[in-house]
């Protein structure tokens, strides 16, 4: 099996994992991270700053490398973190592997639809169950099947209610009407994908079923708008707590979602292992 080797400081697969961006990408009992992203499958290892991705080097160059968004340096973004802002100094450094993935726009629209009133685990679930039985079937290097995630045309055919039976409960309408709604042209993906972040935000809120919150996760995750700060139960918690007067976007203009991420990180698992 091809393999490509890179040092990578800043960048931990475990934590990306399970940072709630990403829903397809699990670690094996070998401690083999599985990424599929689309239709496409990557195995990967890490220890410490080493990190071995099994995949050629054209594909890891052409794909690979921007998904894990690996040119962008995000110790510009930690050392920017206010020094007596303990709580947040605290946050980076329980999640400073974490990087903002760059995922495709449909598959993050689904995803964040599925994501509302969920947790992490049931997402997981739900995406599984949907690309299984949605999905075109592929094989891997292993000769393994695995499921690229289900196509806009291929459910958009489907009843509203038909994704329940993949415990999608109320959220089925959602997906299948955000479906109909690209097939039909009425948001065009392509020109969402090139928009900025408050037009792109816009775009987004006009899909059945897509709220502030769902409009800034798929604007982050999918397009890449680090600006977008997504605030859910843990943000607001984490904002209640250790920030009365206001978050201070300004002092990380341009990086508030990359910051969000490491509070959300944080808030869901840090305190546990505390």
């Amino acid at each position: 099996m091809d393999m490509v080797t890179r040092t990578i400081p800043n960048f931990s697969l475990s934590q990306i994992c399970r940072s709630g961006q990403c829903f397809r990408m699990e670690e094996k009992e070998d401690h083999t991270m599985v990424i599929i992203a689309g239709d496409r499958y990557l195995e990967a290892r890490q220890q410490g700053e080493e990190c071995c991705f099994y995949c050629e080097e054209t594909e890891f160059e052409d794909f690979w490398k921007e998904y894990f968004d690996l040119e962008n340096d995000y110790a510009v973004y930690t050392e920017r973190i206010n020094p007596n802002d303990a709580y947040l100094r605290q946050a980076v450094g329980y999640g400073s592997g974490i990087r903002i993935l760059r995922q495709e726009l449909w598959e993050m629209i689904v995803s964040f639809l599925i994501s509302q009133q969920n947790n992490i685990v049931r997402i997981r679930r739900c995406i599984k169950n949907i690309c299984e039985h949605y999905g075109d079937i592929h094989v891997n290097g292993r000769g393994e099947v695995y499921y690229g995630f289900p196509k806009p045309e291929v459910l958009a055919e489907l009843q509203d209610d038909d994704l329940k039976a993949c415990n999608l409960g109320y959220r089925s309408k959602y997906v299948v009407r955000a479906a109909r709604s690209v097939v039909s042209g009425e948001i065009d993906l392509e020109t969402v994908s090139r928009l900025p972040y408050c037009k792109a935000r816009e775009a987004l809120l006009s899909l059945y079923g897509v709220g502030e919150k769902v409009a800034d996760c798929i604007c982050l995750f999918a397009l890449h708008h680090l600006q977008a700060f997504p605030v859910d139960t843990h943000i607001q918690q984490a904002m209640q707590a250790h920030y009365r007067r206001g978050f201070p976007k300004r002092r990380y203009q341009g990086f508030q979602g990359v910051i969000q991420q490491y509070i959300f990180y944080y808030e869901l698992y840090g305190k546990m292992e505390a």
